[in-house]
């Protein structure tokens, strides 16, 4: 059900907030658990500043966090097309149609065309089948489990755009990836999965909380800006999620839930809002459910995530939460505190 909602918080504009440039990671911190926390406690309305690796110290008796599971493929691969120009395909899927066919993003200079062919290390070669809105439709030389072998050999992790320029290197392939991602199929990290540790985890199960996880495969979309002035007018990408029987028991019955990043909680409330009742587990559904203030967020009793680009559809779901005054007010409490922002960047605990 929807709350009473202030005009101005439809408008694109009131989330806009400015970052000194210095203050965006650009790699992890040395040690991931070391990244700085942010506490804000809605009950109390007060802030206070810890370490990640104190977290446990916050965390309600008998917790479940739920974590998103899924994993970051590496899908971006740089070769040569057949007149020696460069070329750059963007996977987009890491499982093929029915017809053998993957989808992608492709950069190359000139017309690109049904039947072209590209060349690749290795003897890898890739043809384009056709084109979809701007996407291309692609048959490499190999498929399925060859491919992924391959990608893992010789392509790069997507990083976002506002890292480094989004040219990635091998250093990423570890730094861009949670301790406990196990499903193949993200082009995006759940960023605020990457401060957990094995060691971390196993503090927190020590202190009787548990952990379960869903899979959402984050999409090329979670970069793409919002380009309506009125949010109301704003069309979510859409991204697919599953969560298994086991996990789904642990986060039903749970005493309390806190989501571990956006996704985490994008899943969770897709499934409040159509019924807890109404999902079967096991079952890949999709989601383009969008977060903001006017929504009642019903499926958690807390969140863990990063600090946002401003305008994006995060800093909304964040405001979705807490309100879109009191979120800028943490974000410039964030800046003046020098906490280092996005994707690499530290952490914020919402205790609702």
């Amino acid at each position: 059900m929807d709350k009473p909602i202030n005009k101005e918080d439809l408008q694109l504009s009131a989330y806009d907030y400015d970052l000194p440039k210095e203050l965006i990671a650009t790699r992890p911190v040395e040690g991931r658990h070391h990244s700085r926390l942010l506490v804000y406690n809605c009950q109390t309305d007060t802030v206070s500043h810890h370490t990640f690796n104190e977290l446990v110290n916050f965390l309600p008796q008998e917790t479940t966090l739920v974590l998103n599971q899924s994993k970051v493929f590496p899908c971006r691969l740089k070769g040569k097309k057949e007149t020696g120009g460069s070329i750059e395909v963007f996977f987009l899927t890491v499982e093929p149609n029915k017809d053998g066919l993957y989808r992608a993003l492709v950069k190359a200079n000139g017309k690109k065309k049904a039947g072209d062919i590209y060349h690749f290390e290795d003897g890898l070669t890739i043809e384009i089948n056709g084109n979809i809105e701007g996407e291309f439709l692609i048959r490499p030389s190999l498929i399925g489990n060859d491919l992924i072998n391959y990608l893992n050999a010789h392509a790069l992790v997507p990083i976002p755009p506002y890292i480094r320029g989004g040219e990635s290197d091998e250093q990423d392939k570890k730094d861009y990836q949670t301790v406990f991602a196990n499903e193949l199929g993200s082009v995006a990290a759940p960023t605020a999965g990457l401060h957990f540790t094995d060691e971390l985890l196993s503090k927190i199960k020590e202190e009787g909380h548990d952990i379960a996880k869903v899979t959402l495969h984050v999409g090329l979309g979670t970069f793409a800006p919002v380009k309506v002035d009125n949010l109301e007018d704003h069309k979510m990408h859409s991204e697919n999620y599953c969560v298994d029987k086991s996990d789904f028991e642990k986060i039903k019955n749970a005493k309390k839930r806190f989501a571990v990043g956006t996704t985490s909680l994008r899943t969770l409330e897709t499934i409040w809002q159509a019924g807890v009742e109404n999902y079967t587990p096991g079952e890949l559904k999709d989601t383009d459910i969008f977060l903001h203030p006017g929504v009642d967020v019903k499926s958690i009793d807390g969140l863990i995530t990063n600090f946002h680009l401003p305008k994006s559809t995060l800093l909304m779901l964040v405001s979705a939460l807490i309100g879109r005054e009191k979120t800028l007010e943490l974000y410039d409490i964030a800046v003046k505190e020098k906490y280092r922002f996005f994707s690499y960047g530290d952490a914020m605990l919402i205790l609702r």
